[in-house]
């Protein structure tokens, strides 16, 4: 039992180094939300389909360059340390930010406009390449025995905290603005609102401790030492990719995409649409800690199989069913079911990844694995806005979610012999 005075100094920690965790993903969240508002500032075009393709594609940019943050960003963490990498991907997360946020629009600056927007999602997606790993691995190495669950659920939850938080905004602004007011320029007070608490969060975070166990370490080895190790376990990562495949496909499907999908596709109203992601956001965070909890009990890969099952055999139907007669209640008891799904999965699955990627290249490894997963489920506004295009099959969402699903299962098959630590009570080992 700890003292509660260490307890509370973990609880600070926890806080601390996930509040960059909360804005990176605040930004993306906001990006997604008010995305046709952005296509048609940034990228006119005749055709709205072709606007919401163009600032839906800029959105996947930011994806594109995670993995090169990832071995770039996450060498330089495993070599110098956690605090001072993570300082770094808060600045340049930052610089993205401001930009998107205070740019004019095309009809202002012309082709300079669309320019910048993609030059900061790449900055963005850059340090958010590193950003989810390093606070995976600082969480990990700072949590008691028998907890590393819980503790690495945080993670993911902070993330909630920031899909409820611009939820709340943008919801708000659905009702206090006109509609032509809110596309115009409302859209900009979410991006406007993240750059004032940039401030806040670096001093928040510029007082984290470096973790005992990376300060414990005779040997922190040079990026070229990480590069090769990142090499040789070349079959951890392509499984850990197909393991993360799955959360990056339902976490964005229920959050990024679902005003987009409500508004555009389904054609209900835009703040129905966010209410539906808010709750999404306060499930998510509900479920998270829950089933970290439940993988410290009875281990993470029952839990990983029981998830995505259940993606695989429900996705589809479910949102068959939505579509049939698209209602506020049909698409909110959806977006929860999945919820549900990504958070019992989710809640399993960042832990094990954690433990599967040797210690010495722990966040170059486990961010590589998550940011190249994250390229292709991060796209998933863009890819299931196309398919629904090209097949007019607007439930086509589901067979994508389940498609991730069944390459899950393969994956924890495969890499059933990279045993994680056994004992999930008590006596977790490190």
């Amino acid at each position: 039992m700890l003292a509660p005075q260490h307890r509370w100094a973990k609880i600070n920690a926890v806080l601390r180094v996930s509040s960059g965790n909360f804005l990176e993903m605040y930004d993306f969240m906001v990006f997604g939300y008010f995305s046709a508002a952005i296509g048609r500032a940034y990228f006119p075009s005749k055709s709205e389909f072709a606007s919401l393709m163009f600032s839906m594609v800029t959105f996947a940019v930011g994806f594109m360059i995670r993995p090169l943050g990832a071995i770039f960003l996450g060498a330089y963490i495993d070599h110098v340390g956690r605090r001072k990498g993570l300082l770094v991907t808060l600045a340049l997360m930052s610089v993205g930010t401001l930009s998107i946020a205070l740019v004019p629009g095309y009809e202002s600056i012309g082709l300079f406009a669309p320019l910048v927007v993609v030059l900061g999602r790449l900055c963005q997606g850059f340090s958010a390449g590193v950003e989810l790993g390093g606070v995976s691995v600082y969480l990990s190495e700072i949590a008691t025995p028998g907890h590393k669950g819980f503790y690495v659920s945080w993670q993911s939850a902070s993330q909630q905290v920031a899909v409820v938080f611009a939820g709340v905004i943008g919801y708000s602004l659905a009702h206090l603005m006109t509609p032509e007011d809110l596309q115009s320029w409302g859209w900009r007070i979410p991006l406007i609102v993240g750059c004032l608490i940039i401030p806040f969060i670096y001093m928040i975070r510029r007082t984290l401790q470096e973790t005992e166990e990376f300060t414990a370490r005779q040997h922190h080895p040079t990026p070229s030492e990480i590069y090769t190790s990142l090499l040789t376990h070349w079959r951890i990562v392509v499984g850990g990719v197909a393991m993360v495949l799955m959360t990056s496909v339902s976490f964005y499907t229920i959050t990024a995409y679902t005003p987009t999908f409500g508004k555009e596709v389904l054609k209900l109203g835009q703040s129905d649409a966010l209410l539906v992601t808010l709750c999404v956001g306060l499930s998510n965070l509900f479920w998270l800690p829950v089933m970290g909890t439940l993988s410290d009990r009875i281990g993470r890969r029952p839990l990983l199989v029981i998830f995505a099952t259940l993606a695989l055999l429900t996705a589809y139907p479910a949102m068959h069913w939505l579509v049939q007669s698209p209602t506020f209640n049909k698409l909110l008891c959806v977006e929860l079911w999945i919820s549900f799904i990504f958070a019992g999965y989710n809640g399993a699955m960042v832990v094990h990844l954690t433990e599967m990627v040797p210690a010495a290249v722990r966040t170059a490894g486990f961010s590589l694995a998550y940011s190249l997963a994250t390229t292709v489920g991060g796209s998933t506004p863009a890819i299931v806005t196309y398919l629904i295009h090209a097949t007019n099959n607007r439930a086509i969402p589901g067979a994508w979610l389940s498609l991730a699903a069944a390459i899950a299962l393969i994956a924890i098959y495969r890499t059933r012999h990279v045993k994680p630590p056994t004992h999930y009570g008590r006596s977790d080992p490190a």
